[in-house]
């Protein structure tokens, strides 16, 4: 290879450089102050290990890595949205008109400015104005809703700052603040705001009026006390010097007091129209709220009649979800109930076990202590509870109650013996004979407690015939 392509080959090599080297200065980008430079695609994980979406940087430059990476700019202008909202309802039930507008923009706020990147790349001015409209109708309708129209119309700070807070916080999860919030005017269809400012200005009117006669009657007040007191000294100096000038310091008295009385007489008559046109003032102040309130009372019927309907729908839904719940309770409590019966009887079951299983093994030591003779472990038991056998067959008479018993003995009982003896040893014999407390519990009358009454009968005859026998 020669010089001359050798020279060629470093031009072409240097031109690769040169051109790549502007590719890569192109790829750096810098983001003005009046924008955000949203860069997305391969951009990193974030601290759960998820994807970034994206990075966004107000200010300062980064370098967007080709093939992985693109950017675009967000614009930060302030946007101007007209928000003409029309029948709110308030909180008296009264819909009002509330024209205002709305000054937003995206914000550079931490966090915000990811949202606005996830949510507002892309769109046009006029798609964001749109969605910011949306959410400023919803948040004002829901201010409204909780004041009274005096509120609203008077308070007008309070007003405002309920909307600022309600419609900022809502703007942030889409990426905007709130910057400016203008009310121009509030009206309602029924005339109350109307009617509000009759009342307000026929009052200041009359407060006026009111005002004006209490000075004016204070000033003609002072102005007659003052007159008074002058020519009372002036008659009082008169009458030391010339004693009879009385008569006609009297005549002058008189006049004064004529004239102080076509006084108050006419100030009676300006009191009396002034409070006259007061009450037609007034009176025309409740004729308009009368005709507002017959207009808040029409609106007020169609709207409870729409909730009605609503309420309706409401209720019956309520009704059968109540009713599923219901149904759902009484399938638990019935399964708790056959749980709670199932352990109670496997705990009766297993205490009646314990103990049957328990005197099995005291029968058993008993039968051990006699020496395996069972009918010796008997006559054990027996004896053991023979005192309250006996016990048993004494309260069987011992409650009855004979408080005096008179008896008449004709001698009468069988060969001539007393009838009251005959009565007292059938008492005696209607306790339980012991033989038959044992027969009727399937057991024999051990020996050495006596014999039963045909054992006894047996052995009778049998010793009578010994005894004739032996006679």
């Amino acid at each position: 290879m020669g010089t001359t392509g050798l020279v060629v080959l470093l031009c072409v090599i240097v031109l690769l450089l040169f051109s790549l080297m502007l590719y890569v200065f192109s790829r750096y980008r810098k983001c003005p102050s009046d924008k955000i430079l949203v860069v997305y695609g391969k951009i990193g994980k974030n601290s759960d290990g998820t994807n970034r979406s994206a990075k966004c940087l107000h200010g300062g430059a980064s370098f967007i890595v080709p093939i992985v990476q693109s950017y675009q700019y967000l614009d930060l202008t302030p946007i101007s949205i007209a928000v003409d909202l029309k029948n709110a309802l308030s909180r008296q039930n009264i819909r009002i008109d509330v024209p205002s507008s709305f000054t937003v923009g995206i914000s550079v706020e931490n966090g915000v400015m990811q949202n606005a990147a996830e949510r507002l790349l892309g769109l046009k001015l006029p798609e964001v104005q749109g969605l910011a409209k949306d959410i400023i109708l919803g948040q004002l309708r829901l201010v409204i809703a909780t004041m009274d129209i005096e509120e609203i119309n008077a308070d007008r700070d309070k007003f405002l700052t309920a909307v600022s807070n309600n419609v900022e916080s809502e703007l942030k999860k889409i990426g905007l603040r709130l910057i400016n919030v203008n009310i121009t005017d509030i009206s309602d269809e029924s005339g109350y705001i109307v009617a509000l400012g009759r009342e307000a200005a026929a009052k200041a009117i009359n407060d006026a009026k009111i005002s004006v006669a209490e000075a004016n009657r204070s000033g003609d007040i002072g102005q007659a006390n003052a007159e008074r007191e002058k020519r009372i000294n002036v008659s009082l100096a008169d009458s030391e010097a010339i004693q009879g000038e009385n008569n006609a310091a009297a005549s002058v008295a008189n006049s004064n007091a004529e004239l102080k009385e076509k006084q108050a007489e006419a100030q009676r008559r300006a009191t009396v129209a002034e409070k006259t046109q007061a009450a037609k003032a007034l009176e025309e102040a409740y004729a308009a709220e009368q005709l507002a309130e017959a207009a808040r009372s029409a609106r007020e019927r169609s709207t409870l009649e729409a909730d009605v309907i609503v309420k309706t729908e409401i209720s019956k839904r309520q009704v059968e979800l109540n009713a599923e719940a219901q149904a759902e309770q009484t399938r638990r409590l019935a399964k708790g109930e056959a749980d709670a019966i199932f352990a109670k009887m496997d705990a009766q079951a297993r205490g009646i076990q314990e103990v049957l299983t328990k005197q099995a093994e005291g029968f058993k030591k008993i039968v051990e202590a006699a020496g395996g003779d069972a009918d010796a472990a008997v006559k054990l038991m027996v004896a053991d509870k023979l005192e309250n056998l006996v016990k048993t067959q004494v309260e069987a008479i011992q409650n009855l109650k004979i408080d005096k018993v008179t008896v008449w003995d004709s001698m009468g009982g069988k060969d001539g013996t007393p009838a009251t003896a005959n009565f007292l040893a059938g008492m005696l014999k209607s306790i339980p004979p012991m033989n038959e407390m044992f027969n009727m519990a399937g057991m024999e009358l051990p020996k050495f407690l006596g014999h039963s009454k045909a054992e006894a009968v047996a052995v009778e005859p049998a010793s009578e015939a010994e005894v004739e026998k032996t006679a």
